[in-house]
């Protein structure tokens, strides 16, 4: 294993701190590392509070500034944050308000975000995202995995929240955006757990992973390596196939790199992706192309479609200003 670490064991920490320095301008990390925080609480605002296990960054806490998340909580590699990290979260950024949380289906994650929700003592509703369309029930979750259209739910809803949406309708344009969601991706290397210091599943050369999870988890089949045109062919056809969205009709179009596709292939994708859409008389109105919900090392790519209306449009081209995402600012 070849990593850019000092010990297995604080490499989460020692990533906070160098993460927390490099933004200090947008955000805090709290004392004792249980979550980051955003620097300056707009007072009267939803508190947003999202968070997982680690080695998916920039999600989450990437995206904990003005217009999208106000907290999130990391857990260790692979891990569910615990319920006092986001009870701790809720309790700095709840400015009086509400607290919403935005969780992906992970048994884990659901399971931890229910206890904080109803540890909080305060008022708290909670978003569940399940955009991806390879597995009905997987290693991790029951249900639905919650992959990289968390991101997008994160950024709508957080505009949202920034212009004063109160809480039960947060919760309801969450879940809406959520609905008009898809994705479905594909490992063609796998990524190595530095605990672990090895691999967490094996592909030969000529295979891929069609439909993997962003754990590494198994997904729809094992095939061989396919040209980038065939690959997108699947991965559009499956999301298409599941949203159903109506001729005509414009989406967004985020394609995620894992953590070690280089950009030229992600361009590359959108070409394919979007070409298939156009002939399935589908309009890319909006585009999103990066590592934005990565799975450490891995080497592969996912496909979001979400079905864009004139709301859903403006609530993504307002201002946002996180480390990771920033425009109109």
């Amino acid at each position: 294993m070849k990593k850019l670490i000092n010990g297995t064991d604080t490499v989460l920490e020692e990533s906070l701190d160098g993460f927390a320095a490099a933004h200090a301008d947008i955000l805090l990390l709290c004392a004792d590392r249980k979550f980051v925080r955003r620097r300056t609480l707009k007072s009267g605002k939803v508190a947003l509070i999202s968070g997982g296990g680690s080695g998916h960054e920039p999600l989450h806490a990437g995206y904990v500034g003005r217009g999208m998340l106000d907290a999130a909580c990391p857990g260790q590699v692979f891990t569910s944050p615990t319920p006092d990290q986001m009870v701790e979260a809720a309790e700095a950024v709840d400015t009086g308000a509400g607290v919403l949380l935005i969780v992906k289906n992970y048994e884990g994650d659901v399971m931890n975000f229910t206890m904080a929700a109803e540890m909080a003592g305060r008022e708290v509703a909670s978003v569940v995202t399940n955009d991806d369309v390879a597995v009905e029930k997987s290693t991790y979750t029951t249900g639905r995995r919650g992959v990289a259209g968390t991101l997008i739910v994160e950024k709508m809803v957080g505009a949202a929240a920034e212009n004063g949406m109160p809480l039960a309708a947060l919760k309801a344009l969450g879940d809406d955006v959520n609905r008009r969601t898809r994705s479905m991706g594909v490992a063609l290397l796998p990524c190595t757990v530095p605990a672990a210091g090895r691999p967490n599943f094996t592909l030969a050369d000529d295979e891929m992973e069609m439909g993997v999870g962003i754990h590494g988890e198994p997904g729809r089949r094992r095939v061989r390596l396919a040209p980038a045109d065939a690959i997108a062919e699947e991965l559009v056809g499956a999301i298409l196939k599941d949203l159903a969205p109506k001729p005509g009709s414009e989406v967004l179009l985020l394609v995620n790199g894992f953590g070690a596709t280089p950009l030229i292939e992600l361009y590359l994708m959108v070409n394919s992706a979007k070409r298939i859409l156009e002939g399935a008389g589908i309009t890319a109105a909006r585009f999103l192309t990066g590592s934005y919900v990565t799975s450490l090392d891995m080497a592969g790519v996912s496909i979001t479609v979400s079905v864009l209306d004139g709301q859903a449009k403006e609530l993504w081209d307002a201002p946002v200003h996180t480390a990771a995402l920033r425009w109109g600012t």
